[in-house]
């Protein structure tokens, strides 16, 4: 009888969890995101769904944050190409733009952020203008966990960064980087 109960719940859980997917896809949809096909996400965080995009067969895990913190953009500011994974607790803190390229990998943890703070002295940091710089995802690229991706960086097709990297400056196709900051540490090869 315990293995009998033990099921049913798991099962029930699994209902609940496959039926409220579809639910807020569509609640989503009403808030003006753009959701393509076979896309489906759960307890994501989204300060303006009309800034977000996802595109086709996407599979985004539990509390991802989208925080568009601009104040005006001409069209959507967050962009995901088709056949996208991310990780569990990503963020994305965009007042930009990023687009992310087709069948990209992020791992869990990851953070966007496409602004700074000015630190000229003599103002208040918290009231200086902010540098901002839009962030470019190529296609196949592979995101390791709590990687933190820095304003103005473009990461070229098949490119890898390593887990727990700060990358401030831009990669080329199929380069490898890792570290804190981080630098080229190989080139994928067959």
């Amino acid at each position: 009888m315990k293995h009998f109960q033990k099921g049913f719940f798991f099962l029930r859980f699994k209902i609940f969890g496959f039926v409220f997917k579809y639910f807020n896809v569509a609640f989503f949809r009403c808030m003006g995101m753009k959701i393509g096909k076979d896309s489906y996400f759960m307890n994501t965080f989204v300060t303006w769904p009309h800034q977000v995009i996802i595109g086709n067969n996407c599979n985004l895990e539990h509390n991802i944050y989208f925080k568009f913190d601009g104040i005006w953009s001409e069209g959507p500011s967050i962009i995901l190409k088709d056949n996208i994974f991310i990780g569990s607790s990503c963020e994305f803190n965009i007042r930009r733009k990023i687009i992310i390229g087709n069948n990209t990998l992020i791992g869990s943890g990851s953070r966007f952020i496409d602004h700074d703070h000015g630190i000229e002295l003599g103002q208040l940091i918290g009231s200086q203008l902010c540098p901002e710089k839009e962030i470019k995802i190529g296609d196949d690229v592979w995101i390791g966990c709590n990687v933190i991706i820095l304003k103005g960086v473009t990461i070229g097709d098949g490119a890898v960064i390593a887990a727990g990297a700060v990358l401030n400056k831009s990669v080329l196709e199929n380069e490898i980087w890792g570290g804190v900051p981080a630098k080229k540490i190989g080139v994928r090869s067959k």
